[in-house]
């Protein structure tokens, strides 16, 4: 099996949609000899900041001298980046043989009257598997969706449960409620665990103090009211921070947002405690570094200057809000908006909060089924925007932002993560 033949094959098994639960993805790692049973892990779920919670302890881990996987979805460009270590990508040729590895081993699920994996599982296990071979120090393992039944779940122990913001998403599969939704994302919780929480709905909150209690799991809330923000700039932010005894100054963090302040804290908060608990060790200064150095694609990330070109991964209201919230960090005459959402999204209030701010727009359409059609989505924008354009042709959507744009104007590509994969990569080839 070549890097192509892997590709096509993981895509194929998206056929079989996904399904929570952890028998089959229990059958496979057993298959191969249970590989995820030799790792440590920092695993982390929530609705908004798990990427870049994820890869602020990642960096930070690396920064100390440590071999770190990173395990995230979904990508933006390219396959191989949901499995990375120390910040590069899983090498075509490893992806190709552990993929055949596990193809052998899914075939025998099905020969024993079992479903086939599906691609979550499958990449999972590749993820597991590779890991394992190259005996990291650390895996920083990102939920897919949820937690509970979530493929990643299948590992018995963590150094750490994380839980980022929890919001309303996905609610068909997790639960019309955050105590609901809690339920499932408190699914990692391991017994006489760790869990460090960013602060909660109280509704939420509740859950995560029950479940923890049931599995003996001691939990701490990141203290953000303990963060002093100093500066805040479109080009990053510095801040203080202060957990218990322990004052950390001018921490500096590249990555973009008032948000992304406090996804670096609930990091920090993890790192101190597992420090605290001599489960890891690092200093003040590989923090400090790793925290500075982080930076995640597809988050508030500027492409290019004279115009301005953002994108943004905000797919539901508290990233939208968020992404409304730090446009004000920039200067700029005119803001123009790309933007392509998906049906299942609350595209009403997403239009409501963003659109506002926009002096012209341009509508374009995820290259998906679930996409909201363009025109559907221009009449709603229309509403709140005096020139709207519709390109349905993602393209030719990027190239009319930057036909209408002057230098001193700012582009905004934002919707879904889907839609700004495919312009970051358009953007950088122009």
């Amino acid at each position: 099996m070549n890097y192509q033949e892997a590709l096509a094959y993981i895509n194929d098994k998206d056929k079989y949609g996904s399904r929570l639960g952890l028998q089959s993805i229990g059958r496979l790692m057993e298959l191969l000899g249970n590989p995820q049973k030799n790792l440590k892990y920092i695993h982390v779920a929530g609705t908004n900041g798990k990427g870049s919670t994820s890869s602020y302890l990642a960096h930070c881990l690396q920064s100390a001298g440590y071999k770190v996987g990173l395990y995230t979805s979904p990508y933006l460009e390219r396959f191989n980046e949901r499995i990375q270590i120390n910040d590069r990508d899983i090498p075509d040729d490893d992806l190709a043989r552990i993929t055949e590895m596990v193809r052998d081993k899914a075939n025998t699920m099905v020969q024993e009257g079992m479903f086939h994996p599906t691609t979550f599982e499958i990449v999972t296990a590749i993820a597991f598997v590779y890991y394992n071979l190259e005996k990291v120090d650390y895996v920083v393992l990102e939920v897919g969706l949820g937690g509970r039944f979530d493929s990643t779940n299948i590992i018995d122990t963590s150094l750490a449960s994380v839980i980022t913001t929890l919001d309303y998403d996905h609610v068909e599969i997790l639960g019309d409620t955050l105590g609901k939704i809690a339920y499932q994302k408190a699914g990692i919780i391991k017994d006489n665990g760790l869990v460090i929480s960013y602060p909660q709905e109280d509704e939420a909150l509740q859950v995560l103090k029950e479940v923890s209690d049931e599995m003996n799991a001691e939990l701490f809330v990141a203290p953000i009211e303990n963060v002093k923000i100093k500066e805040e700039t479109e080009f990053g932010s510095v801040f203080d921070f202060r957990y218990k005894d322990e004052l950390l100054e001018n921490v500096k963090i590249s990555m973009l947002g008032e948000y992304q302040i406090y996804n670096a804290s609930l990091a920090l908060t993890t790192l101190l405690i597992l420090r605290e608990k001599k489960l890891i060790s690092i200093t003040n200064e590989s923090i400090l570094e790793g925290l500075e150095l982080t930076k995640w694609k597809g988050r508030l990330e500027v492409l290019r200057r004279k115009p301005t070109f953002l994108i943004d991964g905000a797919h539901n209201i508290e990233g939208i809000t968020a992404l409304a919230k730090t446009l004000r960090l920039f200067k700029y005459n005119k803001l123009i908006l790309g933007t392509g959402i998906l049906k299942d999204k609350e595209h009403g209030k997403m239009v409501e909060i963003l659109a506002p701010l926009a002096d012209k727009a341009v509508v374009t359409e995820v290259r998906m089924p679930r996409k909201l059609d363009a025109d559907i989505l221009a009449e709603e924008i229309k509403k709140y925007v005096p020139e709207v354009y519709v390109e349905k042709d993602i393209k030719n959507a990027v190239e009319k932002t930057i036909e209408l744009a002057n230098e001193d104007d700012l582009i905004v590509f934002g919707g879904s993560l889907y839609l700004i994969g495919e312009v970051r990569t358009l953007v950088n080839l122009l």
